[in-house]
């Protein structure tokens, strides 16, 4: 039988109707999801576990997970918002089991090439919460490396997506499965501990 996406080309469609030819077994349609959140996911995990081997396993495990489970996927979610619901839950329970640092200002110190320096730099972008007083300076980049990773894991995963990846609160409330407020509180408190570890830095 012909692919579901022959008639058309795959690279025009949404990302909800390239979900709903893969829910009916549309491998052009799976190959295309692939082709566009393949990118993204491994960035937004390797920011969280800085090591890429791992973050292409944890990847690549996101995706077969994805595909495994397509059919539960609920629309009237953003398939982003679930696809990277999938690949954060992941990299938790991976953080969970092995305790490390995660990202700085300026890219990983552990960085060894121009793409790990990218995806593991913090853009600090937020016009209601003054970031500038938390992150008050790139040349406290392994400071604040080192203080992110010792946060526990779910305000670590709400400040890596807030202020890493710049997600909306929204989004990361739904990536998260909480509530708004729930995130909201991850993230300041998050920041609260941040501040407090980093205050030694200040000058």
């Amino acid at each position: 039988m012909p692919d579901g996406t022959s008639e058309l080309n795959a690279t025009t469609l949404t990302d909800h109707d390239l979900v709903v030819r893969a829910q009916k077994g549309s491998e052009k349609a799976y190959r295309e999801l692939l082709g566009r959140y393949q990118r993204p996911v491994f960035s937004l995990i390797y920011r969280m576990v800085r090591d890429r081997e791992q973050a292409e396993d944890l990847a690549q495990e996101t995706f077969v997970r994805v595909f495994n489970n397509i059919d539960r996927y609920d629309p009237a979610y953003k398939f982003s918002s679930w696809i990277f619901k999938i690949a954060t839950n992941l990299t938790i329970d991976w953080i969970r089991r092995k305790e490390l640092p995660t990202v700085s200002i300026d890219g990983s110190r552990y960085a060894t090439s121009s793409d790990e320096i990218e995806a593991s730099t913090i853009t600090v972008e937020s016009g209601d919460e003054n970031p500038e007083q938390l992150l008050v300076s790139r040349e406290l980049g392994d400071q604040i490396e080192d203080a992110i990773g010792k946060l526990r894991p779910e305000y670590r995963q709400a400040i890596v997506l807030r202020h890493i990846d710049d997600r909306p609160y929204e989004e990361i409330a739904q990536i998260m499965a909480l509530p708004l407020g729930t995130v909201k509180t991850y993230i300041h408190r998050g920041r609260k501990e941040l501040q407090e570890m980093l205050a030694h830095t200040r000058v």
